[in-house]
């Protein structure tokens, strides 16, 4: 079963997937890969004579866009960008449970294909939720993780979701732009955050994509026995669907070696100051605590 609502809105959102990707103006390649679960794409970018770094989108949104949010990586790191499998893009349609841990199991596949034994990692949000669960599953693989706004540690309830269904509706009923930006805002929460880029992506999940309700559910604790990497855990004051006050607290409980920082008066959707980009930077370059 296809994850667009029709052949048009594949190929209209595969047109905007490789838009974005060219906007990047690097040098990229594409490679796909084998999993039990199914064929995997991944785009490698950035500096090849960096440290590898495997990154993972968030769910109902492209590596495209994301590469074009995390510009800043693109220098210092060797960037794996991966589709994750079941989300738009170019990896099959294959849809695997948000429950239990077949997300991390599909990762660890995908390290292994790529042909590291470790590799330090990077999430957002949904993507975030996959490098959780990948941690528990094969915490040996991962050299180091940043989740950003991730889902997995703790998870809100999704009822103040409901409240984007009216403009949501609204949108779908008129395709007017001022109800896409106002369902957009209950997540980004600033009108500054939604740039051409970030409007374009929330458009083709909308118009295109079956949208994906459910995250990566919340690891368990005892899972995460064998994992002792250094972790950066970065949560906004105001998520509506990760809250920082929950979700770093909970952080700092259940991984051993964790630094963590809130992001004051954003929502899910936000801007990285760029202290913060160096801050990320500094921690996946660190050397002496990476091994």
């Amino acid at each position: 079963m296809s994850i667009y609502k029709s052949q048009k809105g594949r190929e209209e959102s595969l047109l905007l997937y490789d838009k974005q990707l060219l906007k990047l103006g690097k040098s990229f390649l594409d490679i796909y890969v084998e999993t039990s679960f199914g064929k995997t794409h991944i785009v490698e970018t950035g500096n090849k004579k960096g440290i590898p770094l495997l990154v993972f989108h968030g769910g109902n949104s492209t590596t495209a866009y994301n590469l074009l949010m995390c510009r800043f990586l693109l220098e210092d790191f060797h960037i794996y960008a991966v589709d994750t499998i079941g989300h738009p893009g170019k990896s099959d349609e294959v849809c695997l449970s948000h429950r239990g841990y077949d997300y991390g199991k599909w990762a660890s596949e995908v390290i292994d294909q790529l042909g590291y034994d470790k590799i330090a990692c990077f999430g957002i949000s949904f993507g975030g939720g996959v490098l959780a669960k990948l941690t528990c599953v094969a915490p040996e693989k991962v050299k180091k993780s940043v989740l950003i706004v991730p889902a997995g540690i703790s998870n809100a309830l999704p009822i103040s979701s409901v409240k984007m269904m009216i403009p949501l509706l609204q949108y779908r009923m008129t395709k007017k732009k001022k109800y896409l930006i106002k369902t957009a805002l209950f997540m980004a929460l600033h009108e500054d955050v939604l740039d051409e880029d970030t409007l374009d992506t929330v458009k083709d999940s909308f118009d295109n994509v079956k949208t994906k309700v459910g995250m990566p559910t919340n690891i368990e604790e005892q899972r995460l026995s064998g994992y002792h990497s250094p972790t950066l855990v970065i949560a906004s004051e105001k998520d509506c669907l990760f809250p920082a006050k929950k979700v770093l607290a909970r952080a700092k409980q259940i991984f051993t070696d964790c630094r963590i920082y809130e992001l004051k008066e954003s929502g899910h959707m936000h801007i990285l100051p760029p202290s913060i980009k160096n801050m990320i930077v500094k921690f996946l370059k660190e050397i002496g605590r990476a091994s």
